[in-house]
């Protein structure tokens, strides 16, 4: 994003700002933006497709705890070999020698095994332990993304809203300055004022317009800048339909939003989620000093049967049930080492959850003191308006009937363009204030 608007300014500056041809109107409340924008933003859509794979891992982790029922069918062709014969040593005319089993050349193998885990250290247990705390990190996780992206979006909205609140005072403005120089060349035409006066008036109209092209350009950045948030075409013409609220909010003190913070904060529940799953990984890291025990079933279906004797080429039905353990006697320490790890992970783990409890505290600090600043500012924005507006009425007025200076109704209208931007920088500041602040406690 940087590098687009990057880009576009450069050319700005080198070739003049190019018009983008707008290809849609979309009048827009900042509600709809952030619904628009989390509906469209792949980073979002990827981190809830990661929620479905860490579902679907903790899912196949608890198949792992239940019975198994496998199949297994097989066919041997055997080369030929002569058959089974042996010579009873009588006389004749007995024969010589006497055939025991026909050689069978083609063998069929068909059988059904079921297996069955009964005990294993727990360690089918915490494997499903940990998969279903890493999903549930990873929820929080998708919840952190959305937050911040709907601050993002929030934020790129209100800094249109201020580009295009600017553009249009310093579009009054020029208007102001516009009439105030067809006035003060009446009042040189008439001898009334000399022509350093009326090039004063033009040498700050000129300003003012000057500004006029940076409000334009500020304007096609801010919308450039929501759209691509927005996953929309960069030439989509949004206005903005929500008006910055001047009714002050009240929020409980630091204290207890630091408090709420820790407990609602999505980075908090996802570190939480991590650390149950560390700890089920050390879990998992002992059970090698524990035997394995499994039930184990196999029914068999075999042409022949090698538990029938004689063998005969026939399908036969054989089964056997038992039970198999394992365990390690010696393995140079594999269990202690593997121990070791998942400790020291789930110490790491620890640790990152400290830093970030200290970070949300530092951040809600910050967060809160800047919000009651910037509501504080704003009775006294509106309260500058109304007195640089009175106060341009009043030199204006005087200006017309000669009973003011040009100078002192330039500086009125400076002055009153001032109050405006201000002002509106000031309900800007206070909406985002507000945003940070409801976003870093966790709402």
């Amino acid at each position: 994003m940087k590098f687009i608007v990057t880009l576009y300014s450069i050319i700005c500056l080198s070739f003049g700002a190019p018009e983008i041809i707008a290809e849609e109107t979309k009048y827009l409340t900042v509600g709809e933006c952030v619904e628009l924008g989390l509906k469209n933003n792949k980073t979002l859509h990827s981190s809830l497709m990661e929620i479905k794979a860490r579902e679907a891992e903790a899912s196949e982790a608890n198949t792992y705890r239940l019975p198994s029922l496998s199949f297994a069918a097989s066919y041997t062709r055997l080369s030929d070999i002569p058959p089974f014969e042996i010579s009873p040593g009588l006389p004749p005319p007995s024969p010589s020698t006497i055939t025991i089993s026909e050689p069978i050349l083609d063998n069929y193998n068909l059988r059904l095994s079921l297996q069955q885990p009964l005990f294993t250290g727990l360690r089918l247990h915490n494997r499903y332990t940990m998969s279903q705390h890493l999903a549930a990190s990873t929820r929080s996780d998708y919840q952190r993304v959305k937050s911040d992206l709907t601050f993002e979006i929030r934020q790129a909205y209100w800094f249109l809203f201020k580009a295009l609140k600017n553009k249009e005072i310093v579009d009054d403005n020029v208007l102001l300055m516009e009439s105030h120089l067809k006035d003060i060349e009446n009042f040189y035409e008439q001898g009334l004022v000399t022509k350093n006066e009326v090039l004063k008036v033009q040498v700050q109209l000129s300003n003012t317009k000057l500004r006029q092209i940076e409000a334009q350009n500020a304007t096609r950045l801010a919308k450039i800048s929501l759209n691509n948030l927005l996953d929309l075409p960069l030439g989509t013409d949004i206005i903005p339909v929500s008006e910055a609220d001047c009714q002050v909010r009240e929020f409980a003190d630091v204290d207890a939003l630091i408090k709420q913070a820790k407990r609602e904060r999505s980075e908090m529940k996802m570190m939480e989620s991590r650390k149950k799953a560390g700890q089920a990984g050390v879990n998992i890291a002992r059970a090698g000093w524990f035997p394995s025990l499994y039930l184990t079933g196999n029914y068999y279906y075999s042409r022949p049967n090698p538990r029938i004797m004689p063998a005969e080429d026939e399908f036969d039905d054989t089964w056997d049930v038992g039970v198999s353990l394992t365990f390690d006697i010696w393995n140079w320490g594999r269990t202690v080492y593997q121990t070791r790890k998942a400790k020291a992970e789930l110490a790491q783990i620890e640790d990152a959850s400290s830093r970030i409890e200290d970070g949300i505290e530092l951040e809600v600090t910050n967060n809160y003191f800047e919000f009651m600043e910037a509501r504080d500012k704003v009775a006294i924005a509106e309260e500058s308006v109304e007195q640089a507006e009175e106060n341009y009425r009043i030199t204006n007025d005087e200006f017309k009937v000669g009973m003011a200076l040009n100078s002192d109704l330039l500086d009125a209208e400076v002055a009153l363009l001032r109050a405006k931007v201000e002002h509106t920088q000031i309900l800007v500041d206070y909406e985002l204030a507000k945003a940070k602040l409801l976003k870093s406690i966790g709402e």
